[in-house]
């Protein structure tokens, strides 16, 4: 692959640094269910994994669903998924490995997710990183969700880094188009999507996980 120049690494979060999409598919089943809302969990996956939470409730109910009750209504939802998750939490394999390496070799790290502060904070507790990300950006930051590059912009800038030293480390197709729309290169990490699902000419790499990933030598093929 040769040297690449990378200063900052930009992961999403839900599948991407924690295993939680199996979790996210059986509260959204839960909560369709009990909104009387008839469409296969499939397919609610695929219009709102990306988007932030009043867009998945605007996708599911209409876009004329006010914020106030799309805040509620998606509070209640993720209030289930950690229910869920909180009972099989679990990293994407060699996860904290991989960061602590990449922060050991001066990468910066930082965290682009269309999840609230609420579910950010969750994954961080539980996943006990030995040193925090060098920025956090939120979907309840009023920015758009992916496929729109916002979320991955703000978090390059937040981390003074220009976006073509950023890559983007992500699980799902709208996550890899906003990658590309933000002018980034993208790691696809295939937990939830095929590797053909996250296909693109930014893409420098697909991996299970980060064992993976460390198995194969990516970070020492990266350069400052």
């Amino acid at each position: 692959m040769g040297a690449l120049p990378a200063r900052a690494l930009l992961f999403d979060m839900d599948g991407t640094m924690v295993d939680s999409m199996p979790a996210h598919a059986r509260s959204w089943e839960a909560f369709t269910r009990r909104h009387g809302i008839a469409m296969p969990v499939a397919e609610v996956l695929r219009r709102t994994t990306g988007r932030t939470g009043v867009e998945c409730i605007r996708e599911l109910f209409g876009p004329e669903v006010g914020e106030p009750r799309a805040l509620a209504l998606i509070a209640e939802k993720e209030t289930i998924y950690r229910e869920v998750f909180a009972r099989e939490f679990r990293e994407v394999a060699g996860f904290r490995a991989f960061a602590q390496q990449a922060l050991q070799r001066g990468l910066k790290i930082a965290v682009a997710t269309a999840g609230d502060r609420t579910n950010i904070a969750f994954a961080l507790e539980r996943l006990e990183l030995a040193q925090p990300p060098h920025a956090i950006v939120g979907g309840d930051e009023g920015l758009a969700g992916k496929p729109a590059p916002d979320l991955f912009l703000e978090a390059a800038r937040r981390v003074h880094t220009p976006a073509a030293e950023c890559i983007v480390f992500e699980d799902a197709p709208f996550g890899i188009e906003a990658a590309r729309r933000a002018g980034m290169r993208a790691v696809a990490v295939c937990t939830t999507h095929s590797p053909e699902e996250l296909a693109g000419p930014h893409v420098i790499a697909q991996a299970r996980n980060y064992q993976e990933l460390m198995n194969n030598d990516f970070l020492e093929s990266l350069h400052a």
